[in-house]
């Protein structure tokens, strides 16, 4: 299942974001995956569909982009409690992603206002969400280090974290974090 909504910013040029989103699921696929696109505006309100589509597939892709859009969107579906109890209760369940999959994880997102602009994009909620899933006790700071548009505001989140005793983990692009339970 591959999850794009991070990519649903205000003012997104939409052939742009189809173009990113179609490169995602292109690279999943040269992978050998079989990628079924889930967009959550689908399922808000519908936490229970989602969670049975969830455990039917047992693995989630998501895409990176804004990370307040991301957790919004995670709130609206109940993709965030589900995660959650999956954690919990799920031993066969993979979740993956880059940059914005891997920030919302944290217990705050209150670091990464710096380089994603805070955005509200759903009209179901305007309320900024700056409580991260907590499902990991750090900070992700992606394309740390990497020839990437936002790598030189990495180093103001980092500071950031630093005067504010958030725990970080700095990633270039092209790292991976494996957790297993």
């Amino acid at each position: 299942m591959y999850i794009p909504n991070a990519r649903d910013f205000s003012g997104a040029n939409t052939e742009r974001r189809e173009k990113h989103i179609l490169s995602d699921i292109s690279s999943l696929e040269e992978l050998g995956l079989a990628v079924k696109r889930v967009d959550l505006r689908d399922y808000f309100g519908k936490e229970e569909i989602l969670r049975v589509k969830l455990k039917e597939i047992g693995a989630v892709f998501i895409s990176g982009g804004n990370v307040f859009v991301l957790r919004q969107a995670m709130k609206l579906s109940g993709l965030d409690r589900i995660l959650k109890t999956f954690q919990n209760d799920s031993k066969d369940f993979l979740y993956a992603g880059y940059s914005a999959a891997g920030c919302v994880l944290a217990p705050t997102l209150k670091a990464y206002e710096i380089v994603d602009p805070v955005d509200t994009p759903y009209h179901e909620m305007k309320d900024v969400i700056w409580e991260g899933l907590g499902l990991v006790d750090f900070a992700f700071m992606p394309h740390w280090n990497s020839d990437h548009p936002e790598s030189a505001d990495i180093d103001k989140e980092i500071a950031y974290c630093k005067s504010n005793n958030i725990a970080y983990e700095a990633i270039s692009d092209g790292d991976v974090i494996i957790f297993s339970s």
